[in-house]
Formats: structure tokens, C-alpha cells, sequence
């Protein structure tokens, strides 16, 4: 059975709060690289979550949603940190005609909104992260599927 982490998400700034706490967890692993599939409906929290990682891992800067672009990214040496949203995405060979393969390098931080819509492209995740609208709030559940991902659940614990 995979690790697993279930939180209630009372509003925007505990979502964006949470995806920093997953960036300092991080860093304090010092991973040499992290798959994440972001699940969810539209307008979940999934981009809200992930400006709360790229921030915590100390972006500046907006971080706005790869819906147009397929990817963003983001250097923050010594990470190289990609926020992808595949919604859009016709057909999973378009992959690789951007190259997706030389994303998910030493150092990367990857986080793929609709993986599904990538799959036979994208490499293996190491963290499941779903959300979900309860009420007014968001539930968030994040499953390791690596112990990579093991290791950053146990860091949020």
C-alpha cells in the first residue's frame, strides 16, 4: 500500500500555503528530481497549489497557469522547476515535438496538470496529488509512488 496524506484546504491561501510546505520539504530532502501528476476538476486548485510550491522554492514572480503554453518554467539554481497543464494537449506525440523528454532532468521539479492526456510520454510519477472541492473548501490527497514520494509524505507529516 503507497504512502498516502489527506488534508482539508480551508481556502486559496491554505492551498498556496500547502504547496509551500511541499517545496520546503524538498529542499530539505534535497531530491535530485521530483514527477508530480496534479488531478483534479477545473478550477480544483492545482495551479494554486503549484504557484505555492514555485514560490516556497523562492520565485518571485507571478506564476501563471501553462494553459495556452503547455509549460512553464521557472530556474531557481539549483532547481529547474516546470509547471505543465496538458488540457489543451490534441495528441501525446506533440510531446515530442517540444522535447518533453529533456524536461525531467537532474534537479527538475515537474508537476503535470492532466497526465493522463501524456501518457506512454511522461516518465513515471513520484507524487499523485488529487483535488478536490468539498463545500467550500478543497480536500487534498497525495499518494507516493516512489520513495522519493515516500519520503516527502513523511516530511509533511
Amino acid at each position: 500500500m503507497a504512502l498516502t496524506l489527506s488534508k482539508a484546504l480551508r481556502d486559496e491561501q491554505q492551498t498556496v500555503a500547502f504547496g509551500a510546505a511541499l517545496a520546503d520539504a524538498v529542499k530539505q530532502l534535497d531530491l535530485a528530481n521530483l514527477v508530480v501528476f496534479l488531478h483534479g476538476d477545473l478550477g480544483a486548485g492545482k495551479t494554486t497549489l503549484t504557484r505555492g510550491f514555485v514560490q516556497g522554492m523562492g520565485h518571485k514572480g507571478n506564476v501563471k497557469s501553462p494553459t495556452y503554453t503547455l509549460v512553464e518554467p521557472y530556474e531557481l539554481p539549483p532547481w529547474h522547476i516546470y509547471h505543465f497543464d496538458l488540457y489543451r494537449l490534441a495528441d501525446p506525440e506533440e510531446l515530442e515535438y517540444m522535447g518533453i523528454r529533456d524536461y525531467f532532468l537532474q534537479k527538475s521539479c515537474c508537476f503535470v496538470e492532466w497526465s493522463e492526456k501524456g501518457t506512454g510520454l511522461l516518465p513515471t510519477e513520484d507524487l499523485i496529488i488529487d483535488l478536490v472541492y468539498n463545500g467550500h473548501q478543497r480536500n487534498v490527497e497525495l499518494r507516493a509512488n516512489s520513495e522519493s514520494g515516500e519520503r516527502i509524505i513523511q516530511a509533511l507529516m
